[in-house]
């Protein structure tokens, strides 16, 4: 396991030397809000270039996933993103963005778990879509 988080790191550090982070939000001013299993956390979000993220998505088969929406919740507040694991859940800190789209009929809402976005799946309440874009998430902490 030592092994295999060593390589990560390594792999991270030579991205980021070699410019694979597309934006430049790095730091506090990248942090966002994220639910998981109802708990609040605090993640950075840094999302990684286009060639990087296709290296990343062909030759790393436990990217995480992070849901999110575009669409607003009732009153405006905005979607607060879903994550799938956290430190010490098989966690990775490599995680593909994929897309909530309520269906029609279905009023957006807060989802605040993987199994709730699954159940929301399952009844038809909302349809998923996996992007190409692949983030670099290290969880911060319990927001």
């Amino acid at each position: 396991m030592k092994k295999q988080i060593l390589s990560l790191m390594s792999a991270l550090t030579l991205f980021a030397v070699n410019g694979a982070f597309a934006g430049s939000g790095h730091g506090s001013a990248s942090e966002i809000p994220a639910y998981y299993d109802a708990e609040l956390f605090t993640i950075q979000f840094v999302e990684f270039s286009e060639k990087a993220a296709e290296s990343l998505l062909e030759h790393n088969k436990s990217i995480n996933l992070i849901f999110v929406s575009d669409e607003s919740l009732p009153g405006g507040a905005p979607f607060v993103a879903v994550i799938d694991s956290v430190p010490g859940d098989e966690f990775n800190p490599l995680w593909l963005e994929v897309e909530i789209e309520f269906t029609t009929g279905h009023t957006p809402r807060q989802l605040f778990s993987d199994d709730e976005v699954e159940d929301a799946v399952a009844s038809g309440e909302i349809m998923l879509e996996a992007t190409d874009e692949v983030y670099w998430c290290p969880v911060v902490g319990p927001k």
